[in-house]
């Protein structure tokens, strides 16, 4: 899209768009009800594909897109022969949402995004990449995770097992645990390549599975699981439609679209709330452009906003919501917003787009709750110990200041039921987080190759 499709106003005053503001918040909440009950009719859910990089994440993303129409079939021949080129003919699902050419021959890196419909629900798809890298975290956003692992011999064991410190291993364990602490509520586990000459189907397979995964699941405590089932994602079997009896004559559970549409919606944004949307991307056009997801509030044409943590004023001059221009939009929306006010090059991803009267808080230090992941015995925390944080769409190097209550020094983190209070300082300026915040007060620390913690702010 060019900055000459963008009908552009003109500034006015702040003091005008606060009025108009206040104006349009009542009308807000005179037809919250309203609403509420249209939002009923049709649910808005965020879905995030988690699982070892091998587990063939793309490749059902790919499959759910052609059978909902989003791909036709001349797109997916040329799917097919770009696959071939690669070496890569298995994997030629995948390329639907793989778009760069490093991820069509490497596998997806980056995180994927596409939308599709199922009886009764939107879902927007957040496809992680199974090498765990800062694009993990966007799963925060996710309402839903579906884990996806492979029952074909050896691949299961790879992924799920636990690894050394410098070791790429253990990605399903990792996922598992980083989406409940970022807290993705519910959780479909599926079997994915159960089609493979390994497995054929087998229930054992199943069984043997789902006897190592579900203890695991229920131990960190990761919300409701709504079906654990089998398909194939390059087949497209047990995803839209049932199993046919001579395939599967053992399962009589839900298809993956069924487990879907099944999934509790929770609504956890306030769109009375004041604006907050972590910025995940940004470049220049006629005008200074970034993209997010709206966490708080609701953003209109013509508001004047603050971009923190450098409190810069703001002005909207147009919104792009799933590729149409609109006049305004709200929590769970993903946007293109053109702005007026500052230039490209001054903006950084994790920086938010903040309601220009209660902008978001921007510490140096904070306090928080960490609760540890499972780490080799010879792992110790203590005052001083330093990490990497990310959190929404920033990433920065930080240190464990303090453990509370004073005293305590150091901890052995070898259970996943660790925990502790801490003061974290950011070694390189403010960072945009809440307190208490779903989304904006969630935290990963990493070390090295190795997710360590989980955390909130407090």
């Amino acid at each position: 899209m060019s900055g000459s499709e963008i009908v552009k106003r003109g500034r006015g005053s702040e003091e005008e768009a606060e009025t108009k503001r206040r104006k349009r918040r009542r009308l807000n909440v005179e037809n919250a009800a309203e609403e509420e009950a249209e939002a009923n009719k049709r649910r808005h859910l965020k879905v995030v594909f988690l699982g070892h990089s091998e587990a063939g994440k793309s490749t059902i993303v790919g499959q759910i897109l052609l059978l909902t129409g989003q791909v036709d079939d001349q797109e997916m021949q040329k799917y097919k022969e770009e696959a071939k080129e690669n070496s890569r003919e298995g994997c030629y699902l995948a390329y639907t949402m793989d778009t760069d050419e490093y991820e069509r021959r490497r596998g997806t890196v980056q995180v994927g995004k596409a939308m599709f419909d199922t009886s009764s629900c939107t879902f927007t798809i957040l496809d992680v990449p199974g090498l765990c890298t800062g694009n993990d975290y966007r799963s925060i956003s996710a309402d839903v995770a579906v884990l996806v692992i492979s029952a074909r011999r050896d691949e299961f064991e790879t992924g799920f097992q636990e690894g050394g410190e410098m070791e790429m291993v253990g990605q399903t364990r990792e996922h598992v645990q980083i989406a409940r602490g970022l807290g993705v509520s519910s959780l479909i586990v599926v079997l994915n390549k159960m089609d493979d000459p390994t497995v054929m189907w087998s229930k054992d397979r199943y069984d043997e599975i789902k006897q190592e995964v579900l203890p695991f699941l229920e131990s960190f405590r990761c919300g409701t699981i709504n079906a654990f089932l089998p398909i194939s994602g390059l087949l497209g079997i047990n995803m839209d439609k049932g199993m046919d009896e001579d395939v599967c004559p053992w399962w009589r559970g839900p298809t993956l679209f069924e487990a879907l549409d099944s999934v509790e919606f929770v609504r956890l944004a306030n769109p009375n709330g004041p604006f907050r949307m972590p910025i995940f991307s940004h470049y220049k056009d006629e005008e200074t452009v970034v993209m997010g997801n709206v966490e708080s509030g609701c953003i209109r044409e013509g508001d004047f906003l603050s971009l923190m943590p450098n409190q810069v004023p703001v002005e909207v001059i147009a919104l792009y919501c799933d590729g149409d221009i609109v006049d305004q939009s709200g929590p769970r929306d993903s946007l293109i917003v053109y702005l007026r006010g500052i230039e490209d090059e001054d903006i950084v991803s994790g920086y938010v787009l903040s309601s220009l009267v209660q902008p978001i808080r921007a510490p140096n230090t904070f306090l928080a709750h960490l609760e540890f992941l499972k780490q080799p015995q010879n792992t110790i925390f203590y005052a001083g110990y330093k990490a990497v944080l990310h959190t929404h769409a920033m990433v920065e190097e930080c240190e464990i200041t303090e453990m509370i209550p004073p005293g305590v020094g150091v901890m052995y983190a070898t259970d996943d039921d660790d925990d502790a209070i801490c003061r974290i300082q950011v070694d390189h300026g403010p960072i945009c987080m809440e307190a208490f915040s779903h989304r904006l007060g969630r935290f990963v620390l990493r070390c090295g190759r190795k997710t360590i913690a989980v955390g909130y702010v407090v």
